[in-house]
């Protein structure tokens, strides 16, 4: 007895004996020890002198703050986040919510100091009559001191030893408190507490967790409501309403828990309680997806988020380089230019519909900076099957968030051309090419590793009427002509064409090595939009190459800006890409764009329609800009052709290079344009390209134009229809004036799938 009273007589004692009792016994064993030990006239000030407890400033670093997306004008385009948090000023969260909140957690918060001995006994007291946790034991101050530690804490280990129940860890977090109330006013920490605390869901902050629940700003929310927020903070976990029914229950009851609390300290009347408690949970369920989603421009939005994640240049590893752009605070300046972006979603939204199962995309890059200017797509971003969305972005390889892209088809055709001039060939220079084609043995096409891969055991076929007779690298080109560019590839080597496109920046869109096969000339490896502009890019910049640039500024939440500036390198002999343009630009006034036509200005491209029509493409450039257009069903192009098909509430029996993708890129090009100078192509050097080597085209005979000497053969086995010509192809809706080759063969070799078309 004697020992009691004398306990009873130190607050500095009751203190430590609480602290050592809810260590070892848990909580509701400490409730019995307090009563014992301390006294209603103890106070928080003599039982801390007692401990000789000081003051330790707690670091607390800023809490997670969104990045801000910009254009090149530095207008926001999107939000990142790591939490979904929406700092706000306490004069900006209902009265009823501070009410609410104070109520249930810490009702003395104005009265006491860090620590509320007196309110804390009550709460032990009140929770083991209840028989569970009904009200906070520890103050708003020593929960936000918590909540900072939570936050700093970056491993597993780090976050458990944040909560642990030790006397060290209650007495550490005590000394922060003291210094958190000097450091700051009453208001002040409870601002701070309302913007830090988790209320579940996935919702940070007050804010946050008030447009999660209930779909309104903190500032409007009525008691019902202000009850739900204040009872979740304890533990969220438990009360997380998008866990389950059961999770709900628990949290409607610790609504009525809040009520029932505030109603007894006379905060509302019973009947303004009882009233509450008659409501529903109420709960919305509003989604905050993340920064891509919500944003006008989502596919130019993912390409930045992934650039910045799988870029070294932004952190050491994914994981920094996630928690840069989500927690930084960043403003991201970025290379997109709204009126390029919007003159291509218009383009895309005249031929091709939101509903339509085949999507189009589009990508803008700047020659000569591969500052990329536009992304668009013909579906919204967001991943809703129900709303025909897409789910990654289209536009992109995987590397920056898309899928496997659409083979390149005959726009792959440049790439040979390039390499044949490059190796000294001349405009007039050409071969004989009839109907189809047939390697005479795996020999005669050879990877980069030595090893043959041509293949005789198919014959590929001319997609287009132009097939037949001798064909120059002109006309060749300009009438897309599938056995003229194998015959091209072969007298060129396919490892030099595949070097060609490779240092003209081709890659696979899925991140695997490029097919090095027989048919790589017409396309067979699927790539995307911003890899053929850039490519193409090349011709227009004369032979410069510039990696894709979506990001020119970085500037960090201390204004501390970093700028990135251009990748560029020479890959092509200037006169060489002149060249390539020269042939590319007779493409809309001879080729398959001739229906189409030009832009009124110096421009150049090429079509591309894969075998079976499983995609359709169109790229080219002008020397201020450099865009690529692909069509194709993302469900599986091969399964999916683009054969009979209803596109933008027209129907198409085909559809070729030229039919919708050449006049998207048209329409959009003459927008993006429209108050830039026009730039003129660098004329070609005609006494370095002009004429014909050893490859001229054969004397006329006098008997058929269109027959080719049997000599010309050899080193090929090629498919000669039986009158010499190219009669027995059937050019169906094609005609090489911008609406792409033949539907097929009336009767002969098959056509290899795969292979590319005009």
């Amino acid at each position: 007895m004697q020992a009691q009273r004398k306990d009873r007589s130190n607050p500095v004692l009751a203190v430590v004996r609480l602290i050592i009792a809810a260590t070892a016994a848990g909580v509701l064993a400490a409730a019995v020890a307090l009563p014992a030990v301390g006294g209603a006239g103890m106070s928080t000030k003599s039982a801390l002198e007692g401990l000789n407890l000081q003051p330790e400033e707690l670091d607390e670093p800023p809490l997670p703050e969104r990045t801000k997306i910009v254009d090149a004008d530095g207008k926001q385009i999107a939000l990142f986040y790591y939490e979904n948090r929406q700092s706000v000023r306490l004069d900006q969260v209902a009265p009823i919510m501070r009410e609410a909140l104070i109520a249930i957690e810490d009702f003395r918060f104005y009265q006491h100091g860090p620590i509320d001995v007196e309110g804390t006994a009550r709460a032990l007291v009140k929770n083991l009559s209840n028989g569970g946790v009904t009200q906070g034991g520890s103050s708003i101050t020593q929960q936000y001191v918590k909540q900072v530690l939570l936050n700093k804490a970056e491993t597993d280990e780090e976050r458990a030893a944040a909560i642990e129940t030790t006397v060290s860890r209650k007495l550490a977090e005590l000394r922060y408190a003291m210094a958190i109330e000097k450091k700051y006013t009453k208001d002040q920490i409870l601002e701070k507490y309302l913007n830090i605390a988790y209320f579940g869901a996935g919702a940070h902050g007050i804010q946050a967790a008030a447009r999660r629940f209930f779909d309104k700003p903190a500032s409007k929310l009525d008691l019902a409501e202000a009850a739900t927020l204040a009872g979740a903070v304890q533990n969220p976990a438990r009360t997380d309403p998008n866990v389950g029914p059961e999770s709900r229950e628990q949290l409607l009851l610790r609504r009525n828990t809040v009520l029932d609390r505030m109603a007894e300290i006379g905060k509302i009347t019973p009947q303004q309680a009882a009233e509450a408690k008659e409501k529903k949970l109420g709960y919305k369920d509003v989604e905050f997806p993340g920064g891509c989603e919500e944003s006008d421009y989502p596919y130019f939005c993912l390409y930045v988020q992934y650039e910045i994640l799988g870029n070294e240049e932004f952190g050491k590893n994914p994981e920094e380089r996630r928690k840069l752009l989500q927690r930084g605070g960043l403003t991201v300046k970025t290379t997109l230019d709204t009126k390029m972006q919007k003159a291509a979603e218009k383009a895309i939204k005249k031929y091709v519909s939101t509903k339509d199962k085949p999507v189009a995309a589009q990508a803008m890059v700047v020659p000569g900076t591969g500052e990329i200017k536009a992304l668009a797509a013909s579906r919204k971003f967001g991943g809703s099957k129900k709303k025909n969305e897409m789910s990654y972005n289209i536009v992109a390889d995987a590397a920056h968030g898309g899928g496997r892209g659409f083979q390149q088809g005959s726009t792959a055709k440049v790439y040979t051309l390039a390499t044949a001039l490059e190796e000294g060939l001349k405009y007039g220079d050409g071969f004989p090419a009839p109907a189809g084609y047939k390697a005479s043995g795996y020999g005669t096409f050879k990877n980069c590793k030595g090893e043959g891969v041509g293949d005789p055991s198919h014959t590929v076929m001319n997609s287009s009427e132009g097939g037949g007779g001798f064909k120059t690298l002109e006309t060749g080109t300009w009438g897309s002509v599938n056995t003229f560019f194998l015959r091209l590839e072969q007298q060129v080597g396919l490892c030099d064409v595949v070097k060609m496109a490779k240092k003209l920046g081709v890659k696979r869109a899925d991140g695997n090595k490029l097919s090095e096969v027989e048919t790589f000339t017409l396309g067979v490896n699927e790539v995307d939009p911003v890899t053929i502009a850039s490519s193409y890019a090349v011709f227009a910049s004369r032979g410069k190459y510039c990696k894709p640039l979506a990001i020119t500024e970085i500037k960090d939440r201390d204004g501390k800006a970093k700028q990135y500036k251009p990748k560029c390198s020479q890959v092509l002999e200037e006169e060489v890409a002149d060249a390539v343009s020269g042939i590319l630009s007779g493409v809309f006034t001879k080729g398959t764009m001739t229906e189409v036509g030009g832009i009124g200005r110096d421009a150049a491209g090429k079509t591309g329609t894969t075998d079976n029509y499983m995609s359709a493409w169109f790229a080219g450039y002008t020397p201020n800009l450099a865009s690529a257009v692909s069509l194709g069903d993302p469900r599986g192009a091969a399964d999916h052709e683009l054969i009979g098909v209803t596109i933008g509430g027209r129907y198409y029996s085909y559809v070729y290079g030229a039919t919708i993708s050449g006049r998207i890129w048209k329409d959009s090009m003459l927008s993006a344009l429209k108050g830039i100078e026009a730039v003129d192509f660098t004329p070609v050097d005609r006494s370095r390209f002009g004429g014909c080597t050893d490859h001229c085209a054969p004397k006329p005979k006098k008997k058929k134009s269109d027959e080719w000497p049997r000599g010309d053969r050899d080193p090929f086995d090629i498919f000669d229809p039986p009158d010499g010509g190219d009669r027995g192809w059937r050019g169906g809706p094609g005609d090489g004036r911008g609406r792409g080759g033949a539907a097929g063969p009336i009767a002969g070799p098959i056509v290899v799938p795969g292979f590319g078309g005009n």
